[in-house]
């Protein structure tokens, strides 16, 4: 006789059959209906998920661990703790291993068999350097019994335990598996970096996990404000591993100067500065800090030229090839520096470092609520994150960590990052809302709220632009809009921009409106700006403009050397950065036009 016992023996993803078919079955005998095909349909379907159970239970791969990862040491502590909670905050310091182990802590308790330990990551760098980690570990083949899916890359199969996967990989799914039955435990890794699919994540299992008794779910951080994510879920036990760190100085560089007599230093200045001072200190690798792809290439191109050929200079970066960034992990015997984003602070270990530097920004998301557009200005980092790059050496050894700006200017910053949430425009955050099916932004359990003003500005602009109707629902623009991860009011140009033939056109003023206008204007200098800025001007269009200045600017970026291109942006008080900022924004924004098929763009020729 089958029950709800025996039911509790099948794979996830066939419990609801099971028990849909044993009701449909308990209805027909009270009916006097026949129903011989019925309980042949749920035998069948009973055994032959009790023999999927059985072959994945004498799979399951047998776990070793690494003696000298501090969360070894506190292996049976975490494993109680997840035997008698279903939620279990697990706060990790860098290097304290618990990316890699805990999940073969889970396979040790015999998670993964009736469903997948499914593991999430912010970055894909993250969850594929980590899944090919992790099956070099067990011994395993990856895309078998370890596995990752990413944006355009699925490697897993029907024999995997463990998947690494993205979160907005994992929010995609819930579509079309709304209980997650694929799975019987989740790890939401680096949940402190907050990003807006961490919070849907979990306000999503916060809502979910009532239905799906059955169900782990592990929250892992960095030791930043644990007590948040307990608190969301009822209160979930925090167990706290250390790091494996050798004692790290610090030295305090700052690029600005207090000696009215001495010039400040550029950023790259300040960077070969330091690296020649960590370099003259003894052997080891190099991390260094930097904003964004085109500091990376910047960097390198001056490091190259300052330092001797013995040293290998490796770029790290999410949009770089697999083979590129699988680079830093490979045996060496040369001293490396590391010129990595800050997918490096907690996603990603590098072995091997030594030595840090930091220049403490970051490139970051934020809502402009005067353009009321979203930008990627380049901002202070928390000294949360600051503490998490010095972590990032003294793993091998004692180690140096050499911050660009005064221990008085380190002070002076937050705390912590705030979460993207609340430097996001929330139209983006409605209409995702919207198309993910997660119900009213007004009633889903987010760790903070936002603003009930910034909620109804949200709707504002929803409305403004044809996204929702009447009814805050979702209209055929809307759906189109939701698929292109852009601010909806430059989504809905470059959309318009296609019925009205000149998508190159409007792909160019929608990267320039992402991006802090390249025009100067300095107060003791304006009218001199004025008269420069004269020759991109259109007096019928301000967007005209733009792409007037766009047009100058490469046609002299094919004509002029790198130090001419840069002498006409000062001479028209034009910010090169800005203009390169622009330009690769554009760049992003046409290879997502092409993806969707929304029309063909024109390759801007360009250097670097």
């Amino acid at each position: 006789m089958i029950d709800e016992a025996s039911i509790l023996q099948l794979m996830i993803r066939d419990q609801h059959r099971a028990r849909a078919l044993l009701r449909d079955i308990e209805r027909g005998r009270q009916t006097g209906r026949d129903v011989g095909p019925l309980a042949a349909r749920l035998e069948t379907l009973t055994q032959q998920s009790i023999r999927r159970c059985h072959q994945r239970r004498q799979q399951l791969p047998t776990p070793t661990y690494p003696p000298d990862l501090p969360i070894v040491g506190r292996k049976d502590d975490i494993a109680q703790l997840i035997r008698e909670n279903q939620v279990v905050v697990l706060c990790g310091e860098t290097g304290s291993g618990k990316t890699t182990q805990l999940p073969k802590i889970c396979l040790e308790l015999g998670r993964g068999v009736t469903g997948m330990i499914g593991h999430t990551q912010p970055r894909r760098i993250a969850a594929r350097s980590i899944a090919a980690r992790l099956s070099q570990e067990l011994g395993v083949t990856l895309g078998q019994q370890v596995g990752y899916k990413i944006r355009f890359t699925d490697r897993v199969s029907d024999n995997t335990f463990i998947k690494l996967m993205t979160d907005g990989i994992l929010l995609a799914e819930t579509q079309g598996d709304r209980y997650l039955e694929q799975y019987d435990t989740i790890i939401v890794d680096e949940a402190h970096e907050r990003s807006l699919n961490i919070d849907f994540l979990l306000g999503y299992l916060h809502r979910l996990l009532p239905r799906r008794p059955d169900l782990k779910v592990i929250i892992t951080s960095a030791t930043i404000d644990p007590q948040r994510f307990s608190k969301h879920f009822g209160g979930a036990p925090i167990l706290e591993v250390s790091g494996r760190t050798y004692p790290v100085e610090t030295r305090y560089r700052p690029l600005i100067s207090e000696d009215p007599d001495q010039e400040d230093l550029t950023q790259i200045e300040g960077i070969l500065g330091a690296v020649d001072e960590l370099c003259g200190r003894g052997t080891g690798d190099v991390l260094v800090f930097l904003a964004g792809e085109r500091e990376i290439r910047e960097t390198a191109e001056a490091l190259r030229k300052h330092h001797p050929p013995e040293t290998e200079i490796l770029p790290l970066y999410s949009r770089l090839s697999w083979d590129e960034q699988q680079k830093v992990f490979h045996p060496h015997g040369r001293r490396r520096i590391i010129l990595s984003t800050n997918v490096a602070e907690t996603s990603l270990t590098v072995p091997g470092i030594r030595y840090v530097v930091d220049p403490g920004v970051a490139r970051m998301s934020r809502y402009s609520s005067r353009s009321r557009v979203q930008r990627l200005p380049i901002e202070r980092i928390s000294q949360a994150s600051a503490d998490q790059r010095k972590g990032r050496c003294g793993r091998v050894a004692e180690g140096v960590c050499i911050r660009l700006y005064s221990e008085e200017d380190l002070l002076s910053r937050a705390r912590f990052m705030e979460p993207e949430i609340q430097r996001t425009n929330l139209a983006s955050v409605i209409l995702q809302m919207k198309a993910l099916k997660l119900g009213q932004i007004e009633a889903f359990p987010f760790l903070e709220p936002p603003d009930g003003r910034f909620i109804r500005d949200g709707y504002l602009t929803l409305h403004e632009i044809g996204a929702v109707n009447d009814e805050n629902e979702l209209t055929q623009l809307g759906w189109q809009l939701a698929k292109l991860p852009v601010d909806p009011r430059i989504g809905r140009m470059i959309l318009a921009a296609v019925d009205e033939n000149c998508l190159d056109e409007v792909l160019i003023i929608a990267a320039a409106l992402s991006v802090q206008d390249p025009r100067e204007r300095p107060m003791d200098q304006a009218q001199a700006a004025d008269t420069a800025h004269a020759a991109f001007k259109d007096e019928a269009s301000d967007f005209i403009g733009y792409l007037n200045l766009w047009n100058s600017f490469h046609h002299h970026m094919k004509h002029l050397s790198h130090s001419k291109l840069r002498k006409w942006c000062r001479e028209h008080f034009i910010s090169y950065l800005r203009m390169r900022e622009w330009h690769d924004v554009h760049q992003q924004l046409r290879s997502l036009a092409a993806e969707m098929s929304l029309g063909k763009a024109r390759q801007v020729n360009s250097r670097g």
